[in-house]
């Protein structure tokens, strides 16, 4: 077995399907039917359904529940916190969300190798600065940084939300690094073409 076909490095074994709580059941088959397969991540917290629960419910709410960032703007913070990183998992698990939702599979490239580089609005530019010096120079992180961020338009709340997505990415990044988590290989297809707009 090549290391592409595993889930991660560790040998524990995840919980039969039928072994899982029902609303995990649920859960992965929803995966399954949306992506085409469970994502490497879940599947490595699945030897426990508690611990499954845990994860799954904290990325939800900082991912997809509401707020002033969008979906794509908390995926950009994703990409942007691993990166600096260097989180291979994430890198192909959230660039192919960053091309998936904006429809332009040049930008999860350029997040991915250079953010700075990348055409972004001046206010999502300052919030994946603030991201990366929160990864990269996090006690250098203070005031001045949340200033810019009022500046370019964001609320207390939203930077609340970036602060938090960046942390969840940062913790995330170190468990699938330290497990050696492989990133599902559909992942690397996804995306690739330009968003038909219909004209």
């Amino acid at each position: 077995m090549s290391i592409r076909d595993e889930v991660m490095a560790l040998d524990i074994p995840p919980l039969a399907r039928g072994e899982l709580a029902e609303d995990l059941r649920d859960y992965f088959a929803l995966c399954e039917e949306k992506l085409g397969f469970v994502p490497n991540v879940l599947t490595a917290q699945s030897f426990s359904s508690e611990k499954l629960r845990v994860f799954r419910e904290f990325y939800d709410e900082l991912m997809l529940a509401d707020s002033g960032l969008s979906k794509l703007e908390r995926e950009m913070i994703a990409v942007v916190v691993s990166s600096a990183n260097h989180c291979l998992y994430c890198l192909v698990a959230h660039g192919a969300a960053v091309r998936k939702l904006s429809g332009d599979p040049l930008l999860g490239e350029v997040l991915v190798m250079n953010y700075r580089e990348a055409e972004i609005t001046p206010r999502q530019r300052a919030m994946l600065d603030f991201a990366w010096k929160a990864t990269a120079r996090p006690k250098e992180t203070g005031a001045e940084d949340r200033a810019r961020l009022r500046e370019a338009g964001f609320s207390e709340r939203d930077i609340w939300d970036i602060a938090n997505v960046t942390g969840f990415f940062n913790f995330s990044n170190r468990v699938a690094m330290a497990t050696g988590m492989t990133p599902n290989p559909e992942y690397h297809n996804m995306a690739r073409e330009p968003a038909d707009d219909g004209q």
